[in-house]
């Protein structure tokens, strides 16, 4: 059954006509499947152009897997190594999000809450203030912002107890930034958390100022913990690569952070930006915190720790996230995994209780995707965003989750969250001049040795058609080609 989007604390005569009916049906269907375009004819080996392109770049056949099924076909028209179980990268959004949709319903919110834990009289909270996250997988500065200015609103002012985060909603696990690409700053790697803000990001904004021969350091949000330095130069000429120009060197703990820029930097290149995940999530919070607060007139008498909302507190005020076909959205379109990381875990925590864990997230999917018919027994799920080295499916079993989804309910929201080729999201640069532009809502999928698209074309005779290729080979980086070779021969087909 679905999961309950509410059920988170947190809307003689009659025999002729019978046979006639029947008849008139069986005479429906047979008159639509003579009217039909032909169904695609059945193709285990690769296409000629994928062949081609795959010598092209230096990919032996044996290195992908490729799925190809029109909808209501009995078979797929290319089932080439369909059965290898292999890294999918992020095309594996594609079970989290499905399933999201499925079991906590298009419409689903997830809140923030306030709560005093003391009274509130003439603008004083003699006691904490407590804040509650249930997982929001993009609570925006802006977000985080009106919350504050809600219990503005609502008469809080002086905080004379702590400030307390209730992050109990997902398990807190010891999470290494670096583990997976040594690359602890970037925010694709920040851990998931129930109070996440902002992606636990600042980004730093280059700025020119030709008149004064210096480039302006602009860093949004500048927590107090971290310090700027700025030792960049002003140069004239090409902009080129130009954060390859830069030297950026990124300090700190979860304490405290120092991001220091030197380098040149080319007039000609414009205002440019690069995000960086610093700090602790309490950290991060804590400081945001007392600037936004600060600027409202507020005080915190007390410090910023963790702890659980206690037996008697008050909800004050709540901050409500964007729909989850909204979040799926963004986490397909842009291929966001952190939250794709917070949805994932937000899964489990519905269907089995707080914490959240990544096992119970991993189980709930299972059991609905058995609840279908779908047996996956290949089917790994580490983070359900694909930004890991041991996620593993079959192409077969990815092209049969995606015809699954053209036949449920929430098929529109789905498609509509893919990217579309040479229009948005990750595909938005790929197949402009080609008559399969506009015509494709794909998925990708990039790690190193690994790449990938899933979705469905709409091919030139009106077809609706899964696609699913996925390669994994040292030489992975050259598969972008070949991959538009085949979406090309599926429009064309």
């Amino acid at each position: 059954m679905p999961l309950d989007a509410g059920s988170r604390r947190h809307d003689g005569i009659t025999t002729a006509v019978a046979v006639f009916k029947r008849l008139s049906g069986v005479l429906l269907l047979f008159v639509a499947l003579c009217a039909a375009p032909p169904a695609f004819a059945q193709h285990t080996d690769l296409p000629e152009p994928v062949k081609q392109a795959l010598a092209r770049a230096k990919l032996p056949e044996s290195s992908v897997a490729v799925y190809v099924h029109e909808i209501g076909a009995h078979r797929p028209a290319v089932a080439h190594g369909d059965e290898r179980v292999l890294n999918p990268a992020s095309t594996m959004k594609l079970v989290t999000t499905y399933a999201a949709l499925e079991l906590l319903g298009p419409a689903y919110l997830w809140h923030t809450e306030a709560y005093g834990g003391g009274p509130l009289v003439n603008g004083v909270l003699n006691g904490d203030l407590i804040l509650k996250g249930f997982g929001d997988p993009k609570m925006t500065i802006e977000d985080f912002w009106m919350l504050l200015r809600n219990l503005r609103a609502r008469g809080v002012r002086d905080i004379r107890g702590d400030l307390v985060l209730d992050r109990s909603f997902f398990s807190r696990e010891e999470h290494d930034s670096g583990r997976f690409d040594d690359q602890p700053t970037r925010p694709y790697n920040t851990a998931p958390d129930a109070l996440l803000v902002n992606f636990k990001a600042v980004t730093a904004q280059f700025v020119p100022d030709p008149e004064g021969r210096t480039v302006r350091v602009v860093v949004d949000p500048l927590l107090p913990q971290i310090k700027v330095a700025n030792d960049i130069r002003l140069v004239t000429g090409p902009c080129g690569n130009w954060l390859a120009q830069l030297k950026i060197d990124v300090q700190g703990s979860a304490n405290a952070a120092q991001l220091s820029f030197a380098g040149n930097y080319a007039l000609e290149c414009g205002e440019q930006a690069r995000s960086f995940s610093v700090l602790g999530h309490r950290e991060y919070i804590a400081g945001l915190f007392s600037a936004l607060w600060q600027e409202m007139g507020g005080t915190l008498g007390g410090v910023v720790r963790d702890g659980e909302v206690p037996p008697g507190a008050r909800l004050i005020a709540a901050q409500r996230s964007d729909t989850l076909a909204e979040i799926v959205r963004d986490i397909n379109k842009f291929s966001n995994n952190v939250m794709a990381r917070q949805l994932f875990l937000t899964l489990g925590a519905v269907a089995e209780g707080a914490p959240a864990t990544a096992d119970k997230s991993s189980r709930t999917i299972k059991q609905w995707l058995a609840a279908k018919g779908l047996v996956f027994p290949e089917l790994v799920l580490e983070n359900g965003s694909g930004l890991s080295r041991i996620e593993r499916i079959t192409a077969k079993h990815l092209g049969q989750l995606l015809l699954a989804a053209y036949a449920s309910p929430v098929m529109p929201e789905l498609i509509a969250s893919l990217p579309l080729t040479a229009v948005d999201g990750t595909m938005r640069k790929r197949l402009a001049k080609a008559l399969v532009a506009g015509q494709a809502h794909m998925k990708t999928g990039s790690l190193s040795n690994v790449r990938s698209i899933a979705g469905y074309v709409l091919d030139g005779r009106g077809r609706r058609v899964v696609v699913v290729f996925i390669v994994n080979h040292p030489n992975a980086g050259n598969a972008q080609p070949v991959q538009d070779a085949l979406l090309q021969w599926v429009y064309l087909r």
